[in-house]
């Protein structure tokens, strides 16, 4: 006398042998997965930590800040933070305002007081710094060299009309007085 399984009971075996080897599987890729997760931390701390006490110490940056060779046609690595305008050479012909028409709308142009001989309509660009998204695009758009982006990052202010700078105010080199240097070796980045 052979008993033979119902068509239910069948089904219930399957399942329970499939559980069965699934628990296995997973409980092998939890231990791998501990097992990592183990071995990432404690490799962290071996590692020196990078925090710099912010106000009292700086970040020392290499170069100018980001600046765009036309001739060439390449973007001259650098940081990209506050923008800076040289005057005498503005031309007042736009394309920084229309490079940045499309992405932040940043940039307006106004009219100045001065008179240069090579702006003839006397107007420069006026960047609101709320809007700004720091691309360089403006930057990578002026043909005469007058927008450059400079190393200045500390932009904060309690209002938001105190963001807009006037061309007047574009014109001041700010100051960034960074002391600490970046060095990167095979373990990671450190400062000294």
């Amino acid at each position: 006398m052979t008993s033979e399984l119902s068509p239910d009971k069948r089904e219930k075996t399957l399942e329970t042998s499939r559980s069965n080897a699934s628990g296995i599987k997973s409980k092998s890729n939890s231990a791998a997965g501990f097992i990592k997760a183990i071995e990432s931390g404690s490799k962290h701390l071996i590692m020196k930590r990078f925090t710099l006490r912010y106000p009292e110490r700086k970040l020392q940056f290499v170069g100018d800040g980001y600046q765009y060779d036309p001739k060439r046609g390449v973007g001259i690595a650098g940081y990209r933070g506050r923008h800076i305008l040289f005057h005498d050479k503005c031309t007042g012909c736009q394309l920084c305002a229309i490079a940045c028409e499309g992405i932040a709308e940043a940039i307006g142009m106004v009219k100045v007081e001065e008179q240069w001989k090579q702006n003839k309509k006397a107007i420069m660009p006026q960047i609101d710094f709320g809007k700004c998204v720091f691309c360089g695009l403006c930057v990578d758009a002026c043909p005469f060299y007058a927008l450059f982006m400079t190393n200045d990052y500390e932009l904060s202010s309690f209002t938001k009309e105190h963001l807009i700078y006037t061309p007047a105010q574009l014109a001041i080199k700010p100051k960034y007085d960074g002391d600490v240097e970046l060095k990167i070796d095979k373990m990671g980045a450190t400062h000294g």
